[in-house]
């Protein structure tokens, strides 16, 4: 069976830079979706969101844009935004888990707002020609709360709802709740997308098996985490390619450079990639020395030099 595989966003990591960095070393993904565009109420796009979906900035990438709304105003004027650049289609997200996010009522914590998500759709709909993607949890308190909202979707030609398999309050925290999806491929004519803990190629096949109706399959951390993951799916090898260390190398400095040249100071570059390599120290034999060893590094000499030498132990 063909499938598909989608890089999900994650806000602070997978802008433009990275996703032309994974596109470039390792390849495997079909579609990359922007991090979310948040407006805080003023019209106004500010301009990292702006440098992220810039055409030339993702000339060789198919790229879907999101936004973050509990607003129809907000979700029109992103629309015709994004539509000015090219794209096509738009994704709204209601599965953002944090709690800065859905104490606003917006991310997981609209779930259960199903009058306003049926308002804010209908406008949509009757205002703009964008296609329209959904990106969801199984809700914030429960996973009761998206089997409410699916009917309501049905009325819509959403293009299609990937829902990462836990409830918002969760966090990242526990298990994916998989009997609960399998819930929502039974209440549902939509199109669905899997997300939700694809960590290795053994992961995927096993989803795969429970979920055979299935194509699209998101995967979100485990693309930072490790970078070969897409292809190695792709090439169903469970195995890293020989030049592993040098492929990382590259990937890694073309990422540095990147974010040196945009990041002002070093303390934001080094909180950058203190944080990438919070993910980036999983596919080394020790992470927790690796993780430990690049905290420590506190000087942009330091840093490389940990990088140096992580890399040639690797």
């Amino acid at each position: 069976m063909s499938y598909t595989l989608l890089s999900s966003p994650l806000q602070g990591f997978t802008d433009f830079r990275f996703r032309n960095a994974v596109n470039k070393y390792f390849g495997g993904i079909d579609t990359y979706y922007a991090p979310y565009i948040r407006l805080n109420g003023k019209l106004v796009i500010k301009s990292s969101y702006q440098r992220d979906l810039l055409p030339e900035n993702n000339a060789n990438l198919e790229v879907i844009p999101q936004v973050i709304t509990n607003d129809a105003d907000e979700f029109l004027f992103v629309a015709k935004y994004v539509q000015e650049l090219g794209y096509k289609e738009l994704n709204w997200n209601l599965g953002c888990p944090y709690p800065m996010v859905t104490k606003s009522g917006m991310g997981s914590g609209l779930i259960c707002q199903t009058q306003k998500i049926d308002t804010i759709l209908e406008r949509v709909h009757a205002e703009s020609d964008i296609i329209v993607s959904m990106k969801m949890r199984l809700g914030y308190e429960n996973t009761e709360e998206i089997l409410q909202v699916l009917p309501i979707l049905e009325n819509y030609p959403i293009k299609n709802v990937a829902i990462h398999a836990r409830i918002g309050k969760q966090l990242y925290n526990g298990g994916v709740n998989l009997d609960a999806f399998q819930q929502c491929v039974d209440a549902t004519k939509l199109k669905l997308y899997y997300n939700g803990d694809i960590t290795s190629v053994a992961k995927f096949h096993e989803m795969q098996e429970r979920f055979p109706s299935i194509d699209h399959w998101m995967i979100g951390r485990g693309l930072i985490a490790d970078p070969f993951l897409p292809s190695m799916i792709k090439n169903n090898s469970v195995e890293y390619p020989k030049n592993k260390m040098q492929l990382f190398s590259d990937f890694h400095d073309t990422l540095y450079e990147g974010y040196s040249e945009s990041l002002s100071g070093a303390t934001h570059i080094l909180l950058k990639m203190h944080h990438l390599w919070e993910y980036f120290s999983v596919i080394f034999d020790n992470p927790h020395k690796v993780a430990k060893k690049i905290k420590k590094a506190n000087s942009i000499r330091n840093y490389e030099q940990a990088v140096q030498e992580i890399i040639k132990a690797g």
